[in-house]
């Protein structure tokens, strides 16, 4: 599925890359072919320009003015074409009745003859006019690039040149442009263009007048600033489709983060049974059989023997009691709320009742444990239970990892800090922790490699459950530590609020 996701994804990314090209190629081309229209039109004018006095000055010397000296008939009439051999065509048209026109062409009457000699004289005069729009042609070559660019494309003529071909074209958007010569300098620029912008990928250059000499081209140079957002919203269709593979594709790897921790909590929850049942057949074996030696006369008779049952099923009840806090801290990351019964507890008397407790412990293996509970007010509101629980777990955890090439120092202190706060130490000469494992002990299932030390058991919710339920209790923990020196956990909590 994972690779399905990504494949979809690819493909998603691929065709919208290719669309966004064909959008580009699509874009570039009608500017460029607006552009050509641009200058196509700007030289229209300009022949438009240099032809309109010449064709006035024909117009006014038509063969019918000067023959008949009246207007020309609105009737139909015969049309006659002319062509030469350097390839110009003209029309001609003698309006009129074409009946009457067609007795004019007979040469049998005096119209007839008269009719002859005036297209001989029309085709001269045709030849004349010719030489004349001719000698027009010429003076364009030859004149019209010496005119001020100013007058040969004028801005506002360009701008709705420019304007009408970009919205046939269905390119309507906004747009700056810039006459430039030959050597790059600007002979007049719309008042939005900007050079630097010019310079970028979304400028296109037409040459206007192309047969211009070189030392007097002029280039128009167009630019539109919302490119890019025109080329997007052409795809914006896609972007919904993508959005949503792309939440698909989070919400399945969520799915398959969370099915993974699920997993691993179910395996451990099963290999917790597993040491749980026997753990707890240890000490109920011994306190079953402490009980059975009560029964007998001659044991309850030895007050030697009544001492050592009664250590016996206390350190077995004790170990019991370990063992329900450890289902109970399990059962804590099962729900994302505790349940606490606050209560305000004496925070010194309670850590001294523990660490009186743990003694045993401590000194089983050889340790020692000192208590320098030096806070002058230690009321705090908290749960007791769970406050318990979290000074055992880290007692526990400091015989746990204590170093085997020394004896075990353990050290709980308490002290005042400002802001009606209270601190509570728990410090330790064991195997440290390494600084790169100090930033995860307190995340759930974590463990830190203890190498080939086997006699460590735990699942990693020691220190994740201490860190919640700190924090639950409106505190915080942090720890120092130094491998082959010794761990510090520090607890700072609110004091009472009474």
């Amino acid at each position: 599925m994972a690779f399905a996701f990504v494949g979809l994804l690819c493909i998603q990314i691929f065709y919208m890359k290719n669309i966004v090209g064909i959008r580009y190629e699509q874009f570039s081309q009608g500017v460029r072919q607006a552009l050509v229209a641009v200058a196509i039109h700007l030289e229209q004018d300009e022949t438009r320009h240099f032809l309109e006095d010449e064709v006035s000055e024909i117009e006014s010397k038509s063969i019918y003015t000067q023959r008949l000296g009246a207007q020309l008939p609105q009737q139909e009439g015969i049309k006659f074409s002319f062509s030469t051999t350097t390839g110009l065509e003209a029309d001609l048209t003698i309006k009129g009745d074409a009946s009457e026109i067609t007795k004019f062409q007979t040469g049998g009457s005096v119209i007839g003859q008269h009719f002859q000699s005036m297209q001989d004289v029309y085709r001269n005069h045709y030849l004349y006019q010719k030489g004349m729009i001719d000698d027009v042609i010429l003076n364009i070559i030859s004149t019209a690039s010496t005119r001020p660019i100013g007058e040969r494309a004028d801005s506002a003529m360009v701008r709705r040149y420019l304007t009408q071909e970009l919205d046939t074209l269905g390119l309507d958007m906004p747009f700056e442009f810039a006459v430039i010569n030959h050597a790059g300098v600007i002979q007049y620029r719309s008042p939005g263009y900007n050079s630097v912008e010019s310079l970028r990928d979304n400028t296109f250059v037409q040459t206007l007048f192309p047969r211009d000499p070189s030392g007097r081209l002029h280039y128009l140079k167009v630019y539109f600033p919302t490119k890019q957002d025109y080329i997007f919203r052409s795809i914006s269709f896609m972007v919904p489709a993508f959005a949503f593979t792309l939440i698909l594709l989070v919400i399945f790897v969520y799915t398959i983060i969370v099915a993974f921790r699920q997993k691993k909590l179910t395996e451990m929850k099963n290999d917790f049974i597993n040491n749980m049942t026997h753990e707890f057949k240890t000490p109920i074996s011994s306190i079953s059989l402490a009980a059975q030696m009560l029964n007998d006369p001659a044991v309850r008779k030895s007050p030697a023997m009544l001492q050592q049952i009664s250590t016996v099923v206390n350190d077995e009840t004790k170990r019991l009691r370990f063992q329900v806090e450890k289902v109970l801290q399990m059962s804590m990351f099962d729900r994302q709320k505790a349940s606490l019964k606050i209560q305000e507890i004496d925070a010194n008397l309670t850590v001294y009742n523990i660490v009186n407790t743990f003694k045993l412990k401590v000194e089983k293996y050889g340790g020692h444990i000192t208590a320098n509970l030096d806070a002058l007010n230690g009321l705090v509101e908290v749960d007791e239970m769970h406050f318990t629980n979290v000074i055992f777990n880290l007692l526990d955890n400091a015989v746990k990892y204590r170093s085997e090439e020394r004896p075990l120092q353990l050290t709980v202190s308490s002290r005042d800090l400002p802001g009606d706060r209270l601190e509570i130490s728990i410090a330790d000469n064991g195997i440290g922790i390494k600084r790169d494992d100090v930033k995860k002990i307190f995340d759930k299932f974590y463990r830190v490699s203890t190498g080939n030390r086997h006699d460590v058991k735990g699942f990693g919710l020691g220190l994740a459950y201490v860190k919640k339920m700190v924090g639950e209790l409106g505190g915080t923990i942090t720890v120092e530590s130094e491998i082959n020196v010794g761990t510090k956990f520090i607890i700072i909590l609110p004091l009472s609020k009474n």
